[in-house]
């Protein structure tokens, strides 16, 4: 028989509106949320395995909008701006320019089996979900995740949804949409983009990753040869 399930602590409460609030979760905390198939109940099976890297792709791309990342002949080197204020950005940044500059594809790579765990808890925390943690039949673990509020979830998923798949050109896509879009596409994250909008809206997406790739050198093939490498193991 399944143990009893553990449940998160009760989380603290947000301030604002429900725009308000979506917009002051980082990229990473978004992209896990947009990452909940709402029909199903369960998060995206098919980008599980490449999920951390998804996540750590996303804090760099955030990091970089904020001035505190900066490409150089391929590699992630610091900005002139201070540590962020949230915990798993300023360990992606830490861990990205402690000796040397890493690679792009290094530091996709840095946060492999704790970025989702940290950006999970973060969400937790913060009441945007519930976790329960169990064991089925005494030995594994499990952890199901869940949406504290699914409706705002869903006008979130649309409000994103919208702005990428118009056919607008890429620079009129606020640049944290485009990230959000790139890497879904790049990952397979179908609760955002269905592989059926893909060959749908082939000319927006082509537009973003364009956008993508001249404000974030080196970041998209990085992520590219990182969720090779995690579905190849």
């Amino acid at each position: 028989m399944p143990a009893a399930p553990v449940v998160d602590p009760p989380p603290r409460p947000r301030e604002g509106g429900a725009e308000e609030s979506d917009m002051a979760l980082t990229l990473p905390e978004r992209l896990y949320l947009l990452s909940y198939d709402l029909d199903r109940n369960r998060l995206d099976p098919v980008s599980a395995a490449c999920r951390d890297h998804l996540l750590t792709a996303a804090a760099l791309a955030e990091l970089i909008i904020g001035g505190r990342l900066h490409d150089r002949d391929g590699r992630a080197v610091g900005g002139g701006a201070g540590a962020p204020d949230d915990p798993f950005l300023a360990e992606v940044l830490a861990g990205v320019v402690r000796d040397r500059p890493l690679r792009w594809v290094g530091a996709v790579m840095s946060r492999m089996a704790e970025a989702e765990r940290a950006v999970r808890g973060r969400l937790a925390e913060d009441g945007a979900i519930t976790v329960e943690r169990g064991r089925v039949l005494g030995v594994f673990r499990t952890t199901e995740v869940a949406p504290r509020d699914p409706g705002r979830l869903r006008r979130m998923r649309e409000r994103t949804r919208r702005a990428v798949l118009a056919e607008h050109g890429g620079a009129a896509v606020p640049v944290e949409d485009a990230v959000l879009a790139v890497l879904a596409v790049e990952g397979d994250v179908w609760t955002l983009i269905a592989p059926k909008e893909r060959r749908e809206h082939r000319k927006a997406l082509r537009a973003l990753r364009d956008r993508f790739d001249a404000e974030f050198p080196g970041l998209r093939r990085a992520v590219r040869m990182a969720v090779a490498h995690s579905r190849s193991a």
